[in-house]
């Protein structure tokens, strides 16, 4: 099996990426590259987390790096800003699947843990797995944060993952926590959905 994990700079998602992979999983790294609403410190934070889960596995997988700030200024100039948390996280699960389909993955996995920030509320992830029809495992759903940053220091992302960086600055100060599938249709029509996916797409670039 191979997956396309939604890699971060943050804790979890490396930690979400090494749980799958010790249960066998190819995994192809998907990093969205949030420039200039973050830092090269949040891309080179990236590229050494996923360099270091794949010593920890003892793999060597594929690693992408998406494109992703030209799609967070078209929902910042079109679109609600209380919903963009809710688009751009659907922008990146339309382009994964596309990811998926050009390198055989089977599925998608995330480091979301329900409720700990405005995207993961159960209703916002709802209106977010819709925007694809592969399967979304999230290896961590039901963990709480200490359960999180422990299997980090364990497999030594934590100490990579607090590094200085400059997180998204483009992100809403109230973002909607409650959405529905209607208000993301309705906000995504004002933007050209496909080209934005496909721009994504074709300008991904590996990495080392």
């Amino acid at each position: 099996m191979r997956a396309v994990v939604l890699l971060s700079g943050g804790i979890d998602s490396p930690v979400a990426a090494y749980l799958m992979g010790k249960q066998g999983v190819e995994l192809v790294y998907a990093h969205f590259d949030n420039r200039p609403f973050t830092s090269d410190q949040e891309i080179d934070k990236a590229i050494g987390l996923m360099r270091r889960v794949d010593e920890v596995l003892g793999v060597k997988s594929t690693r992408l790096l998406v494109p992703h700030g030209k799609t967070q200024t078209e929902f910042a100039r079109c679109c609600s800003r209380n919903m963009e948390c809710v688009l751009c996280r659907r922008m990146m699960l339309r382009v994964a699947e596309r990811l998926a389909k050009k390198h055989g993955a089977n599925f998608i996995v995330t480091g979301e843990s329900l409720g700990q920030v405005a995207s993961q509320t159960l209703m916002n992830i709802n209106v977010e797995e819709r925007a694809t029809s592969l399967t979304i495992l999230r290896p961590l759903i039901g963990l709480d944060k200490i359960e999180i940053e422990r299997i980090a220091k364990e497999i030594g992302t934590y100490d990579i993952s607090i590094q200085p960086g400059l997180c998204c600055t483009i992100a809403p100060k109230k973002p909607a926590t409650y959405a529905k599938p209607e208000q993301a249709h309705e906000e995504e029509v004002k933007v050209d959905l496909d080209k934005l996916a496909e721009d994504e797409f074709e300008g991904t670039v590996e990495v080392g």
